[in-house]
């Protein structure tokens, strides 16, 4: 037990050393503020659901039941929009064109901004239409199922572009800029990654130095890749800035956040980027040089920019999901429609077991993905302060079950898959970014893990002091616990109560993949301590398990509320979640099995050393089998 309190600031230590490199800083919103709360050497309470699957505590408050939040006027509101909108996209819109021309028609911009498109979740008061996340979710699915090109268009618009205004800004700013975003008459973008640094934004090098006069911030720098670069008249700027320690009065470079118009002087961009995907959506690099920033412009204050930029990108996130579960929604209708229309060897290839297993497989993924969609925006709009995790799980999750489901179905398509007429190759191309940007997946996965084991190791170290104060009631807790486990008892709280009857064994399962969860990453914490950081192999497998955690939860709870209403899907969903959740409790079990066995480990060595191999040599080492 005494180990316990040896590991109390191991993860603190871990991810303070990790931010510049290791943690991506795009998604590691470890300061106070919308989205996450700060934390101190203490472990708070929290809600969250994956963060206490890290100490083997199921907190069902944000899983169960499933959130239904929106009321009948809003119900009504979204109603009005669901036929006009998809009435647009499959007729009027057409994203062939728009990916072979590269840009989006301007009678098609005209349109979206006709019907709100650009403002949605702008207050009434600044020309928007102040819709719910849960709402935008909806209208994202429609968006996703017909455009990946246009969504990418309005997200960076509204998502991240202005978001910053919405979140940060004053009423000055407000009245500023929101009404002209709202309605479309000025696009916004969100101006972060530079040609040094990626998943490091915290090596950015734009600079911005306060006048003499103190009206003025002047402005250096450039920006890559920046979705709308090329057409938006608003940009949120991130510049370092020298900033003085109240306290010291050490003068250090912090990130600030700043309002910048095209209109001002030394503001310009490049031309659009060729690109795999995503075509009809502008990107481009964007410069500014010695551009003259008002000091009203600024966002929150000096030094918080890093602070303002994770909680915008957290704050978007659950829209990626939603997209997303929308363009799998559609591919799984043309895979249908083909398996079910399509004769080969005198049978219809739905008659085949290889064509079943892939559509089911589609289906168990898009489920999965629309249950964390709506979850995590119902959550979000019930006043969830802490959902780090759970945006950043559905971010990795559906953009790679999206990939995963268009890549069978051009399978199952075979040739004609592969042809333009299909529509399918434009989407697979379209998908491939999605994993890449707004935090790319690999460097996501090392946030969840350290972010959760961070929390463990503070919920490890209070109990370790418990223990060395000779709190008898924590000793007995934690002892009875530990001896559960030996003897094989599940660990965590039963969740009986919360789900239908109908899917007691999958409850089951979750209660102990969350118990045995819990229990590794204590494991990897007394291992390791703070060398944790560098077993990444480790914390892509303690991730993975956490995705499937959070999978779980999910679809549970969207069956159990199905099956309680007696909706005319309920059956079907109930063979969707015992399905899904037997997949991933086997996955789970195999992710943190590996974590101590020896095989695996040995294999890890053996894949690091062939690297370095490579990397030495500058290319494959084994010459030729020809020799030559």
């Amino acid at each position: 037990m005494s180990r316990l309190y040896q590991c109390a600031r191991v993860p603190a230590a871990v991810l303070r050393a990790a931010r510049p490199r290791t943690v991506d800083p795009l998604l590691c919103p470890l300061a106070s503020g919308p989205g996450h709360r700060h934390y101190s050497s203490k472990p708070q309470e929290t809600t969250s659901f994956i963060m206490n699957s890290f100490i083997g505590n199921l907190e069902t408050a944000e899983v169960f039941p499933f959130p239904e939040v929106l009321n009948e006027e809003q119900t009504q509101t979204l109603s009005m929009f669901i036929d006009p909108i998809t009435k647009f996209f499959s007729e009027v819109n057409d994203p062939a064109r728009n990916d072979r021309e590269e840009h989006v028609p301007p009678e098609i911009m005209d349109q979206l901004k006709e019907m709100g498109a650009f403002g949605l979740q702008v207050p009434t008061e600044y020309n928007g239409l102040a819709l719910t996340n849960t709402q935008c979710t909806r209208l994202n699915q429609i968006v996703g199922a017909h455009d990946l090109g246009i969504g990418i268009c309005l997200g960076a618009h509204q998502s991240i572009g202005f978001k910053g205004i919405l979140l940060y800004g004053t009423e000055e700013q407000k009245k500023k800029y929101l009404p002209k975003v709202a309605s479309g008459e000025h696009i916004a973008a969100f101006c972060l990654t530079e040609p040094s640094s990626g998943s490091d934004a915290s090596s950015i090098r734009s600079r911005a130095v306060l006048d003499a006069d103190g009206k003025h911030y002047t402005l250096n720098g450039s920006k890559i890749w920046i979705s709308n670069g090329g057409i938006a008249e608003v940009f949120t700027v991130f510049a370092q800035t020298p900033v003085k320690s109240p306290k010291t009065g050490e003068v250090k470079d912090k990130i600030s956040a700043f309002v910048v118009e095209r209109s001002f002087k030394g503001v310009s961009s490049g031309p659009p980027e060729k690109k795999m995907g995503i075509k009809a959506s502008n990107t481009a690099e964007v410069y500014f040089e010695d551009v003259k920033v008002p000091v009203e412009n600024l966002l929150s204050v000096e030094g918080d920019g890093f602070k303002v930029a994770m909680n915008i990108l957290n704050n978007g996130r659950f829209g990626m999901a939603a997209a997303l579960s929308g363009t799998m929604k559609k591919i799984v209708e043309k895979a249908v429609e083909h398996a079910t229309t399509r004769v080969q060897f005198g049978s219809k290839l739905e008659t085949f077991g290889g064509v079943q297993e892939k559509i089911a497989r589609m289906a168990l993924l898009q489920y999965a993905t629309e249950s964390m969609a709506f979850l995590l925006s119902g959550n979000m709009d019930r006043g969830a302060t802490e959902y780090q995790l759970e945006a950043a799980i559905s971010k990795i999750f559906s953009s790679e079950a999206a990939w995963e489901v268009a890549d069978d179905c051009i399978q199952l398509y075979g040739g004609m898959g592969y042809m333009t007429t299909a529509g399918l190759e434009r989407v697979l191309r379209d998908l491939r970014i999605f994993r890449i940007f707004e935090g790319s997946n690999d460097i996501l996965r090392l946030f969840l893990s350290l972010t959760g084991l961070q929390f463990a190791g503070k919920h490890l170290g209070e109990i370790g002091k418990q223990v060395k104060g000779m709190d008898f009631g924590v000793i007995m807790s934690e002892g009875l616990k530990r001896t559960k486990r030996l003897v094989g008892v599940k660990t965590a709280a039963s969740i009986a109560d919360k789900v239908h009857s109908d899917l007691t064994l999958p409850a089951d399962q979750l209660c102990q993949a969350v118990g045995d969860f819990g229990a590794a990453c204590e494991g990897l914490l007394l291992k390791y301590r703070k060398n944790v950081i560098h077993e990444q192999y480790l914390l892509r497998r303690l991730a993975d398990a956490s995705i499937d955690i959070y999978g779980m939860g999910a679809v549970l709870s969207r069956a159990s509320r199905s099956l309680s209403q007696g909706v005319p899907s309920a059956s079907h969903e109930r063979a969707l979640t015992t399905t899904y959740c037997q997949l991933a409790f086997e996955r789970i079990q195999r992710n943190l099995g590996s974590l101590t066995a020896a095989k695996d480990l040995k294999v890890d060595s053996s894949l690091s050393g062939i690297a370095k191999e490579i990397l030495g040599h500058g290319s494959t080492v084994p010459s030729n089998p020809l020799g030559f």
